[in-house]
């Protein structure tokens, strides 16, 4: 798991090549603008205040959140959010397992 998450961390805080514009939503955080990155195994945005959400796929309706904090340091562990899964019937929008987290992006066409 530990090599999971850093290789979450390591990919967000690289600058990413291409990020497209959306929208997203995280518990706890209004609906916002955000460049969603996307590297086809997970996704990360920007949150308001600085912190980077990460989302890794490790199944097809299974995937690992993880929140980066701000002022985090090269080795530094995220903040582990849990197992998501799809929230049926609301494309792009995944919650928690262990609580009440979810989250939501979509991408601007």
């Amino acid at each position: 798991m530990f090599t999971g998450a850093m290789l979450v961390v390591s990919l967000a805080l690289a600058t990413p090549a291409s990020a497209d514009k959306g929208q997203c939503s995280l518990t706890d955080y209004d609906t916002f603008d955000c460049d969603v990155a996307t590297d086809g195994g997970g996704l990360t945005f920007g949150l308001p205040d600085g912190q980077v959400f990460a989302f890794a796929l490790t199944d097809d309706d299974e995937g690992l959140g993880y929140r980066i904090p701000a002022d985090a340091t090269p080795g530094q562990r995220p903040v582990e959010l849990g197992i998501f899964e799809p929230l049926p019937g609301q494309p792009g929008c995944w919650r928690a397992l262990r609580n009440d987290t979810k989250f939501c992006a979509s991408v601007f066409e």
